[in-house]
């Protein structure tokens, strides 16, 4: 028995131990410090990668691996993550710890003044005086005293009895306790900051989905259609979430992003979007938007007026509305194919941004998806005189346009902004799921020569830049003149007859052998370019300047290329010249003079046409018509910790002005009779500061001067 009562006892002790030592661990201030370095480090994180992102999103920008890692350890949601919530709750803990085992202590050292100090200690002080003082130490004693309390120090005197001498006087004086208590204000800030975040963070949200029967949802479709079980309660006392509001329409839902879905957030009230107000700086950038929107009570139908800008939030029912950003709320856009394609057809489709229709390729289906409608774009455009000639590839758009569908000779300065008006942005995705962006821009754009382009973008990934497809306006601002010269290089009986003109033009009748091997020629030529023809018998057909480009590397010897490439480029622009008035006469158009205006449309249409060849789709869809609806993007937060973290930073400031400006310092006078002459007192005065300055120094020479003066009752300490 025992032997059993004292294991009993030894393991009462090992656990009290064991206690102790884990408080011992959480109160320190290594352990404070590492939890404070882990959440900077994890705050870094949070700012520099992009938070509550698409999956996908990550997987083009960092690949799949880190993709994995990112969502494995929930750095996509790194403020809302359980590890970062529980190294928040352990440095609260910690914290606390620190300020419960220390205040009482701080507290209690306000009503020391350590009179009882021996007087043989003052000489160990690096600070010190003696001297001899004309008068009694009764009165010294009171004199000091009443000086030190009028200069703000907290002062005790004592009277000492020593055996077999006469008695003498303790003066123990302190000055600057606030900093101590700075301490407690700083430590009991980060405690404060720390329930703040914990409270305005999504602990409470990620605890309904723990324990009050809540899942997030990770499907699609309407707001109405998504069960209550993914819905929160219009009484959840915090929450931050999203709400897009169209004009001249009204919600009331919010939605919340979870690091694997969302989770809906009823409102008390609605907001209607009466008028949406957008102004534009020169570049392009928004330089003021703001909502004029009436919020509606849902229970009594109380409404209240409010106009919410960025920076100026509207508040109702302790819920504030903050203006985040716009986007389009629906407008409905009416598209016109321009075949890219010799098998494509022209037709018009109609919809509404933000959805989808069904297209068809021949046998292959798409699903064009209505991504964007831009009225402003302003970008910036080179000098119009810079050197360049008939260069039509200057315009910058600050992207690098690439080789294929357009490239670029970017030009630094001077920057000309230019609003080039409406764009439509739009996605073909394919049975397979695979999508490409495209972006066309609704009318011409003058680069700086004279011949303005339509422009036709498009991207493979949304992390790259677009690439421009530049097909010229024809004399009425539309493609059709472009569209027209690509059938007619598609028809063989044009292709013909352009070679006719061609010949009858150029040709010799008195040496028809001649003319036939030009005809010869111009006919491999333009058969090259129009992609009838191949290079080799078993090569794909290509068309384009790529295709000139082939043939001259396998045909032509390397010492004679230069030149031949000259003769049959010349060859080549007459011919197509040719093909463009038959298209111009075919449409009943006058024919082009072969002037400088005709020959740049001409060039423009020829590298359009050659570029073409490698469009990746059969279609571009160019914006007809349009009718735009505004919507906001409001962010509502509901935010009781928002008066903590305020309380917290007011103590923070406080505390660290304290600790920082303000030093504690302590003083001691021991006054005993001098036993040279009767009526004086011997005086010996140390002095102690928390943190030895310049001021520190000062201040004892000030202190020494004025309590240990001999000629006293004329100055004071300040």
């Amino acid at each position: 028995m025992s032997v059993s009562v004292s294991t009993h006892g030894l393991r009462l002790k090992r656990g009290s131990h064991a206690l102790r030592a884990a408080v011992e661990l959480l109160s320190s201030m290594r352990f404070a410090i590492a939890l404070l370095t882990v959440i900077c480090i994890a705050s870094i994180i949070g700012t520099v990668l992009k938070q509550h992102e698409p999956y996908g999103n990550y997987v083009n920008q960092f690949g799949p691996f880190w993709a994995q890692v990112f969502r494995a350890a929930l750095l996509d949601s790194v403020y809302s993550a359980w590890w970062f919530l529980l190294i928040l709750l352990f440095l609260v803990i910690s914290t606390s710890l620190c300020v419960a085992r220390n205040t009482p202590r701080i507290l209690a050292d306000f009503k020391v003044y350590r009179e009882d100090i021996r007087a043989q200690s003052l000489k160990a002080f690096g600070q010190r005086a003696e001297t001899v003082l004309g008068e009694t130490p009764d009165m010294a004693a009171n004199r000091i005293g009443q000086l030190l309390s009028g200069g703000g120090w907290k002062v005790k005197l004592q009277r000492r009895e020593l055996p077999g001498k006469e008695g003498g006087w303790m003066v123990a004086a302190r000055a600057g306790g606030a900093h101590k208590l700075g301490y407690i204000a700083a430590h009991s800030a980060i405690v404060l900051v720390c329930i703040g975040g914990l409270l305005d963070g999504d602990l409470i949200v990620k605890a309904q989905t723990w324990l009050n029967g809540k899942s997030v949802y990770t499907g699609g479709g309407m707001i109405s259609d998504v069960a209550p079980e993914h819905r929160l309660s219009p009484n959840n006392p915090t929450f931050r979430g999203n709400i897009l509001v169209p004009e001249g329409g009204q919600a009331g839902v919010a939605i919340l992003n979870q690091s694997t879905g969302v989770l809906l957030q009823e409102l008390p009230f609605s907001i209607e979007l009466k008028k949406f107000i957008v102004d534009y700086y020169s570049t392009g950038m928004p330089k003021l938007f703001a909502s004029e929107v009436v919020l509606r009570d849902r229970e009594t139908g109380e409404t209240k007026p409010a106009r919410i800008e960025v920076n100026h939030p509207a508040s109702w029912k302790g819920i504030e509305i903050y203006q985040s950003s716009f986007d389009d709320g629906g407008s409905t856009v009416k598209l016109k194919s321009v075949p890219m394609a010799a098998a494509a057809k022209q037709f018009e489709v109609e919809g509404t941004i933000g959805s989808s229709s069904e297209l068809t390729n021949g046998t292959e289906k798409l699903t064009l998806e209505y991504t964007a409608l831009r009225l402003i774009n302003v970008e910036n455009f080179g000098d119009p005189q810079g050197g360049s000639g008939a260069d039509v590839r200057k315009v910058d758009l600050a992207h690098d346009l690439q080789s294929r569908l357009g490239a670029a000779n970017k030009i630094d300065k001077p920057k000309t902004l230019r609003n080039i008006g409406p764009s439509i942005g739009y996605k073909l995705r394919d049975a397979s799921g695979q999508a490409r962006e495209f972006q066309n821009y609704m009318v011409p754009v003058d680069a700086g020569d004279g011949q303005p382009v339509f422009l036709l973008g498009v991207r493979e990934k949304p992390e790259e830049p677009f690439r421009y497809l530049r097909v010229p306006a024809d004399d009425k601002g539309t493609m059709d003149g472009f569209t027209n010269m690509r059938a007619a290089l598609a028809d063989p009986v044009l292709r013909e007859k352009a070679i006719d003109r061609y010949i009858a033009r150029v040709g010799d009748p008195k040496r028809p052998e001649l003319a036939e091997q030009l005809r010869i020629s111009a006919a491999r030529a333009l058969g090259l370019f129009a992609g009838v023809e191949r290079v080799k018998p078993d090569s794909p057909r290509t068309g384009g300047w790529q295709a000139i480009a082939d043939f001259m590397e396998v045909n032509v010897p390397q010492p004679e290329r230069e030149r031949a490439g000259t003769v049959l480029v010349r060859i080549l622009n007459d011919v197509l010249f040719e093909v463009l008035n038959l298209s111009r006469e075919k449409a009943g158009l006058p024919a082009l003079p072969p002037d400088e205006k005709a020959q740049t449309f001409l060039t423009q249409s020829v590298l359009a046409i050659s570029d073409a060849a490698f469009y990746p789709a059969p279609m571009a869809l160019m914006l007809v018509d349009f009718k735009q609806v505004q919507a906001s993007v409001f962010q509502v937060a509901r935010a009781p910790g928002k008066n903590v973290v305020y309380l917290g930073c007011l103590l923070l400031i406080v505390g660290i002005f304290a600790m920082l400006y303000v030093r504690e310092r302590r003083l001691w006078v021991w006054l005993t009779p001098d036993g040279v002459r009767a009526g004086d007192t011997a005086a010996s005065m140390a002095f102690s500061v928390n943190r030895k300055t310049m001021d520190s120094d000062r201040e004892f020479e000030h202190l020494k001067a004025r309590l240990l003066a001999i000629d006293i009752g004329k100055e004071t300490v300040s």
